[in-house]
């Protein structure tokens, strides 16, 4: 009768835990695309990891990474539902392991541990974007559009335009919109001493003004071209007590530690995760193991 009428029609939602692991060979999608790992829970490793790890620099072929994460599906279906949650992620860097572990709080905060019950958590992430390249560093260098030399006060990741960027930590937004040779910029204050800028942005995470308070790891803006730039990239620079100083070589304090009843409760956690691990990786040997020898019966055949 040329009217639209609606209904909810609600479905029970369960959770699944999965396991997987894989050496990285080229990339670190490519590899974890072949075990069947979903390109959504690595880029959410990677974007956890990104407190500790610089993927660009301190990945390499032959590194590892165990993971365990539970996807919602729905339960009359068995579709996935769209959330995934990582619980236990290891990643081995050449010779170095640095597992960590989901912590859920009674307020409903979630947070990452590593063993000792220490937050990855820093005061800023080592890089505030997924899959960047690093393309310029910091220090004295030939300036690619004026021509000569001048000193580049932050470092440049290479991306392309559109991709995520996030606040490095937790802050108030200082400065957001149109700032000369650096395009649409945002800077944040993260407390008395310590700012952080981000340049050349495509546009602002919308909603976002001076004066709102962010948190590590929220959505900013997108990378782009804006301002005096030759190409799509996030130009990111580290304040201290008003200079520009090198992000990578700036020392932060470690996130918070777990103590008593909290850090018993995670201990008991770990051991958790650690035995579903196991045991599902074991289910997946043994799955696998059957398929070859099935296989192998029809080659006979």
């Amino acid at each position: 009768d040329g009217k639209f009428t609606s209904a909810r029609h609600e479905k029970e939602i369960v959770y699944i835990e999965k396991s997987g692991a894989f050496d990285v060979e080229v990339s670190l999608f490519g590899s974890a695309q072949k075990a069947d790992i979903p390109h959504s829970v690595v880029a959410e490793a990677m974007r956890i990891y990104s407190w500790n790890v610089d993927f660009q620099r301190d990945l390499r072929k032959g590194d590892h990474l165990k993971l365990l994460y539970r996807e919602a599906t729905i339960k009359e279906t068995g579709e996935a539902a769209g959330q995934k949650e990582i619980l236990f992620a290891q990643l081995t860097l050449s010779d170095r392991d640095l597992p960590i572990y989901r912590m859920e709080f009674d307020d409903g905060r979630v947070d990452y541990f590593q063993e000792d019950g220490r937050s990855i958590r820093k005061a800023l992430m080592r890089t505030p974007i997924n899959g960047g390249r690093l393309s310029s560093g910091f220090g004295m260098r030939k300036h690619p559009v004026l021509g000569y030399g001048k000193m580049h006060k932050g470092i440049d990741f290479a991306a392309p335009t559109g991709t995520k960027i996030y606040a490095a930590g937790d802050g108030v937004i200082e400065y957001i919109g149109r700032n000369g040779s650096f395009g649409n910029y945002v800077r944040i204050r993260h407390n008395s001493k310590l700012k952080t800028a981000y340049a050349h942005m495509n546009r602002f995470e919308k909603g976002l003004h001076k004066g709102d308070r962010v948190r590590q790891g929220d959505v900013i803006g997108r990378v782009g071209t804006t301002g005096r730039s030759t190409g799509a990239h996030l130009h990111y620079e580290v304040h201290v007590d008003g200079r520009q100083m090198n992000p990578r070589s700036v020392k932060l304090p470690t996130g918070e530690k777990l103590k008593g009843e909290m850090l018993s409760a995670f201990n008991k956690t770990v051991k958790t995760y650690q035995t579903r691990y196991a045991m599902l990786q074991n289910q997946i040997r043994v799955a696998d193991a059957s398929k070859a020898q099935s296989d192998g019966d029809s080659y006979n055949e």
